[in-house]
């Protein structure tokens, strides 16, 4: 995540890679691969290391039709520059740093769109038949609704992406990608906002604790969702409480 000095040295599928770390620099095993040598000549302070199970290679996740051949085919890399990669990872550290409301299903999100990054170029061999969102079908005005519907009723709840794309009979990768498509924005960011709606609309009634309208809401603590509140709003949650009531 940040430049430095040091010197990593890793050796893995009959590859020798030796690197000057700096800033987007990647590094990718895949499962079932360890390096036979892994050396690090100086302290690197600010490293994320993303780990993606099985399941974000299935069909089910990015919709295509894959099997267990294509994860098999992912390669053992020299170390490489990838700005979309990058960006991605610089976006879950964010998150990481600074948790929001939809935090979850923005990593779920991202995590999608890294698999299949990582499908589309960095495997030796692709299926014969690729997947497309004409194939597996758009958001249409009936499953829209449905999902907007399922947000709505579920605000105060645990929202997955899994969960929304199942409503919309799509997978989540092109869930994600339909639902932007559809509304202009991302399922994060959309969720975040009825969040922030259903946050004032408590807060205005007055009856409850604001830690917990934060801990419904989704945010880890009091303070985050204070940070939140006040960046959208303008005013710390009990300054609009005490204007609204």
């Amino acid at each position: 995540m940040r430049g430095s000095r040091s010197i990593v040295t890793r050796t893995g599928g009959g590859i020798l890679d030796r690197t000057v770390a700096k800033r987007g620099t990647i590094w990718m095993s895949p499962a079932g691969l360890q390096e036979d040598l892994l050396d690090i000549s100086d302290v690197m302070p600010n490293v994320l290391h993303i780990y993606l199970p099985d399941s974000h290679f299935s069909a089910d996740s990015l919709g295509g039709e894959l099997d267990n051949s294509v994860l098999a085919s992912l390669r053992f890399e020299n170390s490489f520059q990838d700005p979309l990669l990058a960006e991605i990872a610089y976006a879950i550290a964010s998150e990481l740093q600074s948790q929001t409301s939809s935090g979850r299903l923005l990593i779920e999100t991202l995590s999608s769109s890294l698999a299949a990054r990582l499908i589309q170029n960095y495997v030796s061999r692709l299926p014969a038949r690729a997947s497309s969102d004409a194939q597996y079908g758009s958001l249409d005005h009936r499953r829209l609704s449905r999902v907007l519907d399922y947000i709505e009723a579920n605000i105060e709840g645990n929202l997955t992406l899994d969960e929304l794309a199942s409503i919309a009979c799509l997978s989540r990768f092109h869930f994600a990608r339909a639902f932007k498509l559809a509304m202009g924005q991302p399922p994060h960011r959309y969720v975040s906002a009825k969040r922030m709606e259903r946050a004032k609309a408590l807060l205005a009634k007055g009856d409850r604790p604001i830690v917990d309208i934060a801990l419904a809401l989704g945010f880890s603590s009091q303070a985050n969702f204070s940070r939140a509140f006040q960046l959208i709003a303008g005013q710390a949650p009990g300054q609009f409480r005490r204007t609204a009531l």
